[in-house]
């Protein structure tokens, strides 16, 4: 368990890109190698050392900029939901736009995490509950998940996140996340597929009960797994979970105690958040 992949990832960035901007604000970033195709669209774009959107109606702007870039195969993996265009300073939202767009223009998104647990006699974790992605999904389909993880919409919060995906991807009632744990807020800034992905990642511990078993209700998942502390954790080291999911679970074990490692210990405190 030396190797801890997913803290590699984390800020893995090997592509250059060059600032994006909105209304006079950096927000983001785009790939150097898609400014040629970004020169056509000089009706609501500058192109040069930075590339800057200039709209009146910064939504209707996006959506004929991303539809154009859909149709050209540098947008991938359409979700039909709206996120957010945040000033990554002020937390402002410049505007909004299809999710999958975040990723081609390097913008901030959130994501909402729970560690599901079951405890032992004496309150510490002793089995956590680890989900499959669907071999179908779009994005690392068949690897390993937390319990509960998803995408913050534009209107949301994480905890409204956490309660939505919570009963989509889990069956949990509510109630039964009404006394989730806020965990830590944890910084992505990394090269994917996709694009870049610059997400703060909020995290959250669910202990749930003996005899509690998740129940996936939107297909979005293969199954799930009640695995032993050191199991988990074990796949968290490795390359077999989301970076994503990997991280909140080695955050989860520090914070509980579960883990020392000196390397692991500095590599997740750097990827805090000084404030939610």
């Amino acid at each position: 368990m030396a190797g801890w992949h997913a803290l590699g990832e984390a800020t893995r960035a090997e592509r250059p890109r060059v600032p994006f901007a909105v209304g006079g604000r950096v927000v983001g970033s785009v790939d150097r190698s898609h400014l040629p195709a970004l020169r056509r669209f000089d009706d609501v774009l500058s192109v040069g050392d930075r590339v800057e959107l200039h709209a009146a109606d910064r939504v209707a702007a996006f959506a004929q900029l991303n539809a154009a870039l859909r149709a050209q195969g540098l947008i991938v993996a359409w979700r039909d939901e709206t996120y957010p265009v945040p000033d990554p300073e002020s937390l402002e939202a410049l505007a909004t736009f299809e999710r999958a767009s975040s990723r081609f223009w390097g913008t901030l998104t959130f994501g909402a995490h729970a560690t599901g647990y079951v405890a032992d006699a004496a309150g510490r974790p002793r089995a956590l509950w680890i989900a499959q992605r669907s071999f179908t999904k779009a994005t690392d389909p068949g690897l390993f998940d937390n319990l509960i993880g998803g995408g913050v919409q534009h209107g949301q919060t994480p905890a409204e996140t956490l309660v939505r995906e919570g009963f989509e991807e889990a069956g949990l009632a509510p109630a039964q996340l009404a006394h989730a744990r806020p965990g830590s807020v944890l910084r992505l800034a990394r090269d994917i597929p996709e694009g870049f992905q610059h997400e703060w990642l909020y995290s959250y511990d669910v202990a749930l009960p003996e005899g509690t078993a998740p129940q996936n209700q939107d297909g979005e998942v293969a199954g799930f797994s009640l695995l032993p502390v050191a199991d988990a954790l074990a796949l968290a080291a490795g390359a077999k979970m989301t970076v994503d999911a990997a991280l909140v679970t080695l955050d989860f074990a520090l914070r509980h105690h579960l883990l020392d490692d000196p390397a692991l210990v500095q590599g997740v405190q750097a990827l805090r958040a000084h404030h939610p």
